[in-house]
């Protein structure tokens, strides 16, 4: 998928007109209509807002990771990151268990 379709999913999904995305970001409409059809490529800084604007990783938006990451989702990571290692072996310990029981419950149902 490239830049302008995830754009373009994201404001949708946000809500957003091309307007009211464009305003928040300091421009006009037609810039981001301009984005979301591959016209025009934003700086490394608008694409940066735009990430931020609609709650997402600049990651997602350019195309380098699949995994849509919400902030609320970012600031879970970051907080782990910063655990001590024994609290994050927990931490991965527990994810792991819970991922493997909706596994298990997606395959029985």
């Amino acid at each position: 998928m490239s830049f302008g379709e995830r754009l373009s999913e994201l404001r949708k999904k946000r809500g957003f007109s091309q307007e009211e995305l464009a305003e928040l970001l300091g421009t006009k409409g037609p810039a981001i209509g301009r984005y979301e059809r591959g016209i025009a490529k934003p700086t490394i800084e608008v694409a940066s807002r735009l990430a931020k604007i609609l709650g997402s990783s600049l990651d997602y938006l350019v195309g380098n990771t699949d995994a849509e990451f919400d902030t609320e989702t970012m600031k879970r990571i970051q907080e782990v990151d910063k655990l001590p290692d024994s609290d994050k072996t927990m931490v991965y310990s527990f994810l792991d268990a819970f991922i493997d029981k909706s596994r298990i419950k997606s395959i029985l149902v």
